[in-house]
């Protein structure tokens, strides 16, 4: 495992989407960072840019207005990443299920790594769904930098 990976695992950068869920999930993906749950503590940070993010936090269902946002910010994102649907909603659809706008769970437009069950999820859930994610993350092989062929990354690899 390099250094980049050990980085990513022991402070993994988080971007959270609302994708239209009533705001239960949201609140407690936001109580994770005040004092009681203090996720901050572990090293893990709430960016606001998809670029510097490791985790893709989703919440609420996806519906036809915000599918291509959410594409869009997962293609920003840069390989290795995990996404985390939290909530019933972004799981499955939830109660929105069978709304006309309503495309249904997350993996409806995005790959999924981690569900956190839960209407609206707890804190302790969330934090253990980013863990869970990282587990996966930590299992991904790294790409190479940019610049270097794949033969010669391996190279350097064997040489660890």
């Amino acid at each position: 495992m390099n250094l980049i990976q050990k980085a990513r695992m022991k402070s993994p950068w988080i971007l959270h989407f609302n994708a239209g869920s009533c705001n239960g999930c949201d609140i407690e993906i936001l109580s994770c960072l005040t004092p009681v749950y203090d996720i901050e503590r572990f090293g893990a940070v709430n960016v606001g840019n998809p670029k510097h993010a490791d985790v893709l936090l989703v919440t609420g269902p996806v519906n036809r207005r915000n599918e291509r946002v959410l594409r869009n910010l997962y293609e920003q994102m840069l390989d290795p990443k995990i996404v985390v649907a939290v909530g019933t909603c972004a799981s499955s659809g939830g109660v929105f299920h069978n709304c006309y706008n309503c495309l249904g769970g997350v993996d409806k437009v995005i790959p999924v790594d981690v569900y956190v069950p839960g209407c609206a999820a707890k804190p302790e859930t969330i934090i253990e769904g980013v863990i869970l994610g990282l587990e996966k993350l930590a299992k991904m092989p790294a790409k190479p930098r940019p610049g270097r062929t794949s033969a010669e990354a391996e190279k350097v690899e064997a040489e660890r």
